[in-house]
């Protein structure tokens, strides 16, 4: 994080930037919507509202968090990556998702690997993991393109996660 607290790295086709209010509606409708039950969802209004404020927080608490992924191009907002930690995440997770209309086109892979590359430079942390649903095939070919496998012994909150670890290269 810089001294003012504010993050933005960019890749080819994308800029992940901190998040703000003006997000907030795209988020609780991607919360609300049945592409959240990955997430545990979907999720009312007020739950998003402190997800979303989570998110943000743990820039605060943490030195990481959740950047919105803005395509380089238009400034579109297709989604979110993030490191989330906490007493809800037993590891720190490495988490991602894209709005309705944007999955197949790389963008989760690309924000995550970038995410993932300044963790481990940045936060200097020995690996991260994803914890994803068992039927959600999109996210698991994501950590398969990152390169995470599969660790059945690791901690997790849901029993029923799959999970994913993330190691350096």
């Amino acid at each position: 994080m810089s001294e003012t607290g504010v993050i933005t790295i960019r890749t080819g086709r994308l800029v992940l930037r901190m998040p703000d209010i003006d997000d907030f509606a795209a988020y609780a409708g991607m919360m609300a919507s049945p592409r959240s039950a990955g997430m545990g969802g979907p999720f009312e209004l007020r739950a998003a509202w402190g997800m979303f404020c989570h998110d943000i927080a743990l820039w605060q608490l943490f030195g990481h968090g959740a950047l919105m992924i803005d395509l380089a191009e238009t400034g579109e907002c297709v989604g979110q990556v993030g490191i989330n930690h906490g007493p809800l995440f037993p590891e720190k997770e490495l988490g991602w998702f894209v709005y309705e209309g944007h999955e197949g086109r790389g963008y989760a892979t690309e924000a995550a690997s970038a995410l993932r590359d300044w963790a481990f430079a940045t936060l200097k942390v020995s690996s991260l993991v994803s914890y994803i649903a068992p039927g959600n095939a999109a996210s698991i070919a994501v950590a398969e393109r990152l390169g995470a496998r599969l660790d059945p012994a690791a901690p997790r909150t849901d029993p029923a996660d799959l999970v994913y670890r993330h190691l350096p290269s």
